[in-house]
């Protein structure tokens, strides 16, 4: 029964030949090799030699090909032999089908170095980067392959796969993701890097390796949005998730591989790999790596991102302040270099004509949001809390009012800081850049140093006098319009009723101010009079001790100045109704001089 093998074979026909000889017993026992793809290749490799017929598919003619090589199965021992079989329908039928191809370069990890020598990983790889790179839109293949039988425009199917004008179901650059997904780490990079060559664009490859990164990291799919589609996420085809040291060498490889360019993959994704890169312990490069990555496009992330908690035994802080400290780093760097690559101009404190206002004003507002989640952490220590928040450039920062947020929250969650603690933390925000609700929860708090709290006051009370005299402004403009419309232009009803409206608004908004200015200044009489029954307890240098304190100047008669101003505004306001347009401009001069008198009462140090 042994001839069919001896005449197919070579290997087998020496092994029988000098067993034969060397045995004197009638039975004749052998030990081949080890064939490649196990006994049941062997079996398919023994029906083929006793005659049976054998259906070769892309699952086993990669199997077959390498034991019949390995047997040496050629035309010397037979026409039509395995080894011519299996290779024309492997360049026929294999390789001009990217289902096929996909599925014999799936088999070759079990008979690596066998088609390794035989070059059929080389051969498979080549087909399917050639497949990937094509246009899907100009044939049939491969996304009829995947997606089903092409229809015509009335929705019927094609006879015999023939196209008349149909266009395929899926005709996305990113048809092929789901199946390279299935190859191993090692094909799956030699892939890549065919494809690369082959000058597939790199945002591609980047789509292709973070849709590979999330089939076998786990921890990236916890987050994952439950409104998305959630199809692609399926689970790994072994049935459970790779080791934590294939994890580990998979992470360091997406890093490798992934280009260094801004917005190739979104910005979730990378803060996704970097949580999973904290948890694996992977390389410092490969952590530092990740890390200049999401600093390129941290305006493009989102307060939960940057919400990392600290992954180490000692659990210094609830959250990774230090590595958003990087980060941040990292984009100030970048945006420099932007920066003096586009010159732009300052005026008055605003930055115009900068391409990367708008980035770096989202990454202040961003930071400040991070600052108030992490203030209520007790062991966050006061150093990394003001160096990340002074990291922040001045220009970026239109308003002060998260900053201020962020600090009222540190100073409530860390009662026992001191006051020079307390005021060296206050000076990273500007009171200038206070809104007016800001202004009044500040002025109002007593989390904050005296120092702070009068300069809010004195900031406030500044920029109401500023809003009241530009609405003098625009009310002498208004009414003078309405003289020369009056003088030279017949007007309607309508009109004219629509602009007495405007002045009755104008002057509802300026006696708001008035009222609230005359608040101001009576809190600021109350202070003076609380500070002069300090000073008479104390001693007579009292006063001047706390005056230097609080680095300003401050007169005896200021309220009772402030007070006798506000009430000459009230006066000379009706005044203003009754009198002409000239004694409207003189009293408008009389007026601002008031005013510059009564600031002036308050002179910072």
């Amino acid at each position: 029964m042994q001839f069919p093998l001896l005449s197919r074979s070579g290997v087998l026909f020496r092994l029988i030949t000098e067993a034969s000889e060397s045995e004197e017993e009638e039975e004749c026992v052998i030990h081949p090799p080890d064939i490649p793809g196990g006994a049941k290749t062997f079996e398919l490799v023994a029906k083929f030699c006793y005659g049976v017929k054998l259906e070769l598919t892309a699952s086993n003619v990669v199997y077959l090909w390498c034991a019949a090589e390995h047997l040496e199965m050629t035309e010397e021992h037979g026409e039509g032999n395995l080894i011519s079989q299996a290779e024309t329908f492997f360049n026929q039928v294999v390789l001009r089908s990217w289902k096929d191809s996909l599925r014999a370069l799936q088999t070759c990890d079990d008979v690596l170095s066998h088609a390794e020598t035989l070059h059929i990983v080389k051969r498979c790889i080549e087909s399917l980067a050639a497949k990937a790179s094509t246009d899907p839109n100009l044939f049939g293949w491969p996304v009829l392959e995947r997606g089903g039988p092409m229809q015509s425009p009335g929705g019927s199917v094609l006879w015999n796969g023939i196209s008349t004008g149909a266009r395929p179901k899926n005709s996305s650059s990113d048809w092929w993701y789901e199946d390279v997904a299935t190859l191993s780490l090692p094909l799956y990079k030699r892939l890549v890097a065919v494809m690369e060559s082959r000058g597939i664009r790199q945002d591609i490859i980047a789509g292709s390796l973070a849709f590979y990164a999330k089939r076998y990291l786990p921890g990236l799919n916890r987050r994952h949005v439950s409104g998305e589609s959630n199809t692609h996420l399926t689970s790994v085809t072994l049935g459970s998730p790779p080791s934590e040291d294939d994890q580990k060498v998979l992470v360091e490889e997406i890093d490798r591989l992934l280009p260094m360019e801004k917005g190739l993959v979104q910005t979730k994704f990378l803060f996704g790999l970097l949580r999973t890169a904290m948890i694996l312990r992977v390389s410092q490069s490969c952590m530092s790596n990740l890390e200049k990555r999401i600093g390129m496009q941290l305006d493009q992330a989102t307060l939960e991102d940057l919400l990392m908690p600290t992954f180490s035994y000692s659990m210094e802080t609830l959250y990774n302040v230090d590595c958003v400290q990087r980060i941040l780093d990292h984009f100030l760097a970048m945006d420099q270099v932007t920066c003096a690559a586009s010159p732009c101009s300052i005026d008055d404190g605003q930055l115009i004509g900068s391409p990367s206002l708008t980035p770096i004003t989202m990454v202040a507002k961003l930071i400040d949001g991070y600052l108030a989640e992490v203030a209520p952490d007790v062991n966050l220590k006061l150093p990394k809390f003001e160096a990340l928040a002074a990291a922040v450039p001045e220009y970026a920062r239109p308003l002060d009012d998260g900053l201020y947020r962020a600090i009222d929250i540190y100073l409530k969650s860390h009662p026992w800081l001191v006051e020079s603690e307390r005021e060296e933390l206050c000076r990273l925000m500007d009171c200038q850049k206070l809104s007016l609700e800001a202004c009044t929860h500040a002025a109002q708090n007593e989390r904050l140093p005296i120092r702070t709290i009068v300069q809010v006051l004195f900031f406030e009370q500044l920029q109401l006098r500023t809003s009241i005299a530009g609405c003098f402004l625009v009310s002498d403009n208004l009414e003078g319009s309405r003289q020369l419309r009056s003088g030279l232009i017949p007007t309607n009803e309508g009109g004219w009723a629509t602009a007495v409206k405007e002045n009755q608004v104008l002057k509802v908004g300026m006696d708001n101010m008035r009222m609230r200015v005359s608040e101001l200044e009576k809190e600021c009489s109350n202070m003076r009079q609380e500070i002069e029954k300090l000073g008479r307890s104390k001693g007579s240098n009292t006063w001047g001790t706390v005056s230097k304190k609080f680095g300003f100047k401050i007169k005896s008669n200021m309220c009772s100045a402030q007070e006798g101003s506000v009430s000459n505004q009230n006066n000379e306001n009706s005044k203003v109704e009754k009198l002409k347009n000239r004694q409207v401009v003189k009293h408008k001069k009389s007026s601002s001089i008031s005013d510059k008198a009564s600031v002036s009462s308050i002179v910072p140090f």
